[in-house]
């Protein structure tokens, strides 16, 4: 399997970040880590490993980069208005300027598809949520979708913008988004078991409102043994990678 690493300056952040990319060919997927995480998470955690057999059967490349969590959505000391002027940096340096790399280096000519597990899953489902232009397939797993949950009820635009149960609810159900949504491969999923209450809530809601607005998401909620771990993450990701790609 090949494996390339390398640092990735974003001008737009003007910070020094890195990147891990493994595959050859196949779809581009942009992997978010989980909360502080960076890079070479995915691999660390084993999560590149499920991956093997589609990467090595050339169906699947991945493009894993860095948060900057700890200077926004972790950075509780600072006030929540900066923070998410902060992230908003971030998403602007993802959209771009990695994903234009994403495409140049890859020579894929459709949407990408994002991954993410815990807050790397509510990033993942947030880029194809705003940007279904450029990503039509998400596997998002035990991510939370309420952004008021984790800025202690604060709202602003930039939350709203980054806030997938608000801004779906007050999505017009004529907007052309929806049916760029229904032309998606948009995977939730989430555990009943421990510390699984906050993303079985939001998930539950989320799919409420997509519903809603006649968008048609495949939301599947595992069993009351499914923690808030890694270890069931790996069973959910290649169960959900054999649905996609076999």
């Amino acid at each position: 399997m090949m494996r390339r690493e390398s640092g990735f300056y974003s001008h737009i952040l003007n910070q020094e970040l890195s990147t891990v990319m493994y595959g050859h060919t196949g779809q581009p997927c942009l992997v978010f880590p989980s909360q502080n995480g960076n890079s070479r998470d995915f691999e660390g955690f084993g999560m590149v490993e499920v991956c093997r057999p589609w990467i090595e059967q050339g169906k699947l490349r991945l493009y894993c980069v860095d948060s900057v969590d700890e200077q926004t959505w972790s950075a509780y000391h600072l006030p929540p208005d900066g923070r998410m002027r902060r992230h908003e940096a971030w998403f602007h340096h993802l959209m771009d300027e990695y994903v234009p790399f994403i495409y140049r280096d890859s020579g894929f000519e459709e949407r990408l598809m994002t991954l993410g597990c815990s807050l790397g899953a509510f990033h993942a489902a947030n880029a194809l949520f705003r940007r279904p232009d450029l990503f039509g397939s998400v596997i998002a797993l035990s991510g939370a979708y309420d952004a008021r949950w984790l800025l202690m009820d604060y709202m602003d635009e930039l939350v709203y913008l980054n806030s997938p149960l608000d801004s779906i609810r007050g999505m017009d159900a004529n907007h052309p988004y929806v049916q760029l949504y229904n032309d998606s491969r948009i995977i939730l999923c989430c555990g009943q078991g421990a510390w699984e209450d906050e993303m079985l809530r939001s998930v539950r809601l989320l799919e409420q409102a997509m519903r809603e607005k006649g968008i048609h998401p495949w939301v599947d909620i595992w069993g009351q043994d499914v923690n808030h771990d890694w270890d069931w993450w790996k069973k959910q990701l290649a169960y959900f990678l054999g649905k996609l790609f076999d």
